[in-house]
């Protein structure tokens, strides 16, 4: 399989929406640090998925990685974050 160095980002607004539909009160505000960080923990964990997938898609010889893969190491990745 063929390696890509392609750079994972997450905006800000996008990261900051997310995190806002999950606060209970309109009030609660989120910091530009706290919205950095966690885009930040964002791209570690989808280069996390992405390597379990490619592992995954290495023990069972195929060339490409497919939705089952993903589905397969989904599990790990609920257990260890």
């Amino acid at each position: 399989m063929a390696e890509r160095d392609t750079e994972i980002t997450f905006k800000k607004e996008t990261v900051g929406k997310l995190l806002s539909s999950f606060f209970k009160e309109d009030k609660t505000r989120l910091s530009v640090e706290a919205t950095l960080l966690m885009a930040e923990m964002l791209k570690i964990f989808v280069q996390e998925a992405a390597v379990r997938c490619v592992k995954q898609a290495e023990r069972e010889d195929c060339d490409e990685v497919e939705i089952e893969h993903f589905e397969k190491i989904l599990p790990q990745l609920l257990l260890d974050f």
